[in-house]
């Protein structure tokens, strides 16, 4: 059944200077993650922080990324991997320690957790070099180009996947990403995203998969029905065959993407899989939605899609197309919030936000693009005076007054103490730019406001969050300094994350206020 896909690649963004293919992965001061955005199914189950509070490095070749992981004090040291330049199979070696399972022909991300890997710069291309993930959790991928992986041929790289999920692997966000194949199987490509063997709670946002056989699946035979709870929204599936995904079992739910030139089928809902269908755009695509090659019945809940000259084949024994006119035939509960685009706008709010290198920007549920908070501010000038004072102080109790704190990086000389001292002439400062204190109780506490106060002398804070540490929600997310509130909250600790700054800053105070 498949037939050759177009090869109708766009350009890519020129890839920054490669370093020695064992280079060192370097502390740097530039932007981490977009703050605050996960969203979907990957919000489930504790939630995704990826690296959150961990050590930043940059790396521009394979070997720099593993060497990253392995230079960590445990496998689940948090950690960010900012990536610039172009990875393939000639800057990617095997790297060996306690906190590392790597791998020479792919980005392997083994029997670990916390980590984030982050384009940024000129951008970071994989080049024939797929990206898995085993046996891991609480991982993030962002702003990447991953391209033209193979599985027959030469190089050979990860199956075949551009990004592939396989054994007991649980939360993932994938965001802002753009996988690409040149071709179907018979020129030695695969899947796009799949999962397979126990994947849970995955979240593929804001991406573009593009000409490829195949875009991606949800276990890997009608028998491995053990994967699931997994959100894709605001994609753009763009000139493929099929799978876009092929659900086998678990739930997924589908909204606000853009599917165009689907060239044999789309959603492959089969084998006992419920899909949740809603404000989708089908454009010049052939069975967008149904149980397609087998006669292991899947089943959709459809709610307020498009299909925009969309074509419908009979049905048969194996071969069950939803429409014309697709109505639901079951009915699926979502434990998470969302906001939907309306599908007419689709097309137009996809194209601005989906893929790497488009600026991290999402949609505000009513059809307009928005950028996120800042996460790459440039240089200040140094004689710009520092205002270390809040300009709204809240009322009521310090309660960071007595309590405890602690952090994931402390320059020398500082301590993380001065920040619950109640005196401003004493500060914590990262040994960097980037770093988190946080403030520690003995029983839970009742939070919904913090005010940071910069020392005299400090540098700027770029990008923040503000963490729930009992369970890494996201609780706010800005740039600078001063007071930000958020929902209330009950918990035994609360973690500032500064993200990116401009010199090193001075924390002299992190209070926190219950109201």
């Amino acid at each position: 059944m498949r037939r050759a896909v177009a090869v109708r690649l766009s350009a890519l963004l020129a890839a920054g200077a490669l370093t020695a293919a064992g280079g060192v992965a370097l502390s740097t001061t530039t932007a981490s993650a977009a703050t605050g955005g996960v969203t979907g199914y990957a919000t489930q189950n504790g939630g995704t922080t990826g690296g959150a509070g961990g050590q930043t490095v940059r790396a521009t070749t394979g070997t720099a990324i593993h060497q990253a992981l392995c230079n960590r004090a445990s496998s689940s040291t948090p950690i960010t991997i900012q990536v610039e330049g172009t990875i393939s199979h000639g800057n990617t070696t095997k790297v060996s320690g306690s906190s590392c399972n790597t791998a020479a022909d792919k980005i392997e991300l083994k029997q670990i957790s916390n980590v984030t890997i982050v384009g940024v710069g000129n951008g970071a291309v994989f080049d024939q070099l797929g990206i898995h993930i085993r046996e891991a959790e609480n991982i993030v991928i962002q702003n990447v180009t991953v391209r033209n992986v193979k599985k027959s041929g030469s190089p050979t790289s990860n199956g075949g996947d551009a990004i592939g999920m396989e054994s007991g692997v649980r939360n993932v966000w994938v965001d802002h990403v753009t996988l690409e194949a040149s071709g179907g199987e018979s020129e030695g490509y695969d899947g796009l995203f799949d999962m397979k063997d126990d994947t849970q709670y995955v979240t593929l946002s804001y991406s573009v998969l593009r000409n490829s056989g195949r875009g991606g699946l949800i276990g890997s035979s009608e028998s491995d029905r053990s994967n699931g709870y997994v959100t894709f929204h605001h994609n753009l599936y763009e000139n493929i065959d099929s799978r876009t995904p092929l659900l086998r079992g678990g739930i997924a739910h589908m909204y606000n993407n853009h599917y165009k030139q689907l060239n044999e089928s789309g959603i492959n809902s089969r084998a006992g899989a419920r899909a949740k269908v809603d404000n989708n755009y089908f454009e010049d695509s052939k069975d967008v939605l149904g149980t397609f090659y087998t006669d292991q019945a899947g089943y959709w809940q459809v709610s307020g899609n498009v299909f925009d000259n969309v074509t419908w084949s009979s049905r048969s024994d194996d071969h069950n197309p939803a429409g014309p006119n697709p109505t639901s035939n079951t009915s699926v509960s979502i434990p998470y919030g969302f906001t939907l685009d309306a599908a007419n706008c689709v097309p137009s709010v996809v194209a601005q936000t989906a893929g790497a290198n488009k600026g991290l920007k999402v949609s505000d549920g009513s059809c307009t693009p928005q950028s996120p908070d800042p996460t790459d501010p440039g240089p200040t000038d140094p004689g710009e005076p520092t205002d270390p004072g809040p300009t709204d102080p809240p009322a009521g109790t310090n309660l960071s007054l007595g309590a405890g704190a602690d952090g994931s990086s402390k320059a020398s000389g500082t301590s993380y103490g001065n920040v619950v001292d109640g005196d401003t002439g004493t500060y914590w400062s990262p040994s960097g730019s980037t770093g988190s204190v946080s403030v520690k109780w003995g029983s839970a506490t009742t939070v919904s406001k913090v005010n940071v106060r910069l020392a005299s002398g400090s540098g700027t804070v770029g990008a923040y969050r503000v963490v729930n540490h009992d369970t890494g929600a996201v609780l706010a997310s800005g740039s600078g300094a001063g007071v930000i509130g958020f929902a209330p909250t009950s918990l035994k600790k609360i973690t500032f994350e500064i993200t990116s700054a401009s010199g090193t800053p001075r924390i002299a105070e992190f209070e926190t206020y219950a109201s």
